[in-house]
C-alpha cells in the first residue's frame, strides 16, 4: 500500500493511492497515518480489504497539498556516511559502526513545502535518502529477519545540511541537521511487502534540472537490517519512528570548487525507485 497525507499544514487527512493512481479518502476508516496505526494490524488490514473492494472514495488531487506521511513522529535518527561511494568523495574512512545522529521531527515537512535556507548560510546541502518508518516496538534485536519485521515501510527523506553550521562551529552535528525545514518526507509510506528489497533501489536528485546525485541503496556500508539491528541497541524504535538511512555521493560538499552549495531560488528534485518523487523551492529564512 501507498499511505499519504493530504491537505493544508495541520489538517492532514488520511489517504491512499490505490494501484491506478488514484487517491482515495481514508477518513472513514482510521483518524491519521502515524505510529498508532502503523502498530495496528487489524487497522492496517482494514485498509486493504476496503482498497481491494474498491469502496473507498476518491479524492480530487488538484490543488491538494501532500504532507508528510507519517503524523507525530517520535524521534528521527540519522546515519552517516553509510554510502562507499558517498565516503569516497568525501575523502572519509569506511566508519567501523553506523554514525548516529538525530533530527527533530519538528524539521519534518512535506514532500513538496519549501524548505528555507538559515540566515547566514553558505553551505546549505542536498541528501537524497531513503527513509525507514518502524512499525512496531524494537529493543535489543538480534537478527536481520528480527529487523525486518519491525519495519512498516519505507518513503523518502531530504536530509538538508549546512555544512558550515554542521562541521565547522564546533560540537556535534545538530547544528547543520536541525534547521527548520531540513527534513522534507515523502510523498507517500510504502509498505514493506511492496519494497521486496531494500537494498536494490535507485537514489536521484536534481538541482534546477541538473542531476547531482544517481545512487543506489546498494551502495550502502550497513544496509537496512542491519541499521535496524544496530539502532535497537542503543535506543528503543517504536512504530511511526523514522530511520534516515545515509545518502549517495554526489552532494554539493563532494564537489569540486566552487562548490554548487543551495541559495534561495534553486530548485530540488529528488526520487526513489517505487517511493516517489519530491520537489522543493529553496526560500530564504
Amino acid at each position: 500500500m501507498k499511505l499519504l497525507r493530504v491537505g493544508p499544514v495541520g489538517a492532514e487527512r488520511p489517504a491512499l493511492l490505490d494501484e491506478e493512481g488514484v487517491l482515495r479518502d481514508l477518513s472513514s476508516l482510521v483518524t491519521d497515518v502515524d505510529g498508532a496505526l502503523l502498530g495496528d494490524g487489524p487497522a492496517l488490514a482494514r485498509i486493504r480489504a476496503a482498497a481491494a473492494a474498491g469502496v473507498l472514495p476518491a479524492l480530487d488531487p488538484a490543488g491538494l497539498r501532500t504532507g508528510p506521511p507519517v503524523a507525530r513522529i517520535g524521534k528521527i535518527v540519522c546515519i552517516g556516511l553509510n554510502y562507499h561511494d558517498h565516503a569516497r568523495e568525501t575523502g572519509a574512512a569506511v566508519p567501523a559502526e553506523p554514525i548516529v545522529f538525530m533530527k527533530a521531527p519538528d524539521t519534518v515537512v512535506g514532500p513538496d513545502d519549501p524548505v528555507l535556507v538559515p540566515r547566514g548560510s553558505v553551505k546549505t546541502d542536498w541528501e537524497a535518502e531513503l527513509a525507514v518508518v518502524i512499525g512496531r516496538t524494537a529493543r535489543y534485536l538480534e537478527t536481520d529477519e528480527e529487523a525486518r519485521a519491525a519495519v512498516a515501510g519505507y518513503t523518502i527523506a531530504h536530509d538538508v545540511s549546512e555544512r558550515e553550521f554542521q562541521i565547522e562551529r564546533g560540537g556535534q552535528w545538530d547544528k547543520g541537521k536541525n534547521c527548520e525545514t531540513f527534513n522534507p518526507l515523502g510523498p507517500w509510506l510504502v509498505t514493506a511487502d511492496e519494497v521486496p528489497d531494500p537494498q536494490a533501489l535507485g537514489v536521484r536528485l536534481w538541482v534546477n534540472g541538473t542531476l547531482r546525485q544517481d545512487g543506489t541503496t546498494a551502495e550502502q556500508i550497513f544496509p537496512v537490517a542491519e541499521v535496524v539491528r544496530y539502532v535497537s541497541r542503543f535506543m528503543t524504535l517504536y512504530p511511526g519512528d523514522v530511520i534516515n538511512t545515509g545518502t549517495p555521493a554526489g552532494v554539493a560538499m563532494g564537489c569540486p570548487e566552487p562548490k554548487p552549495y543551495l541559495r534561495a531560488g534553486d530548485v530540488v528534485e529528488l526520487e526513489i525507485d517505487g517511493l516517489g518523487r519530491q520537489r522543493q523551492e529553496l526560500k530564504g529564512a
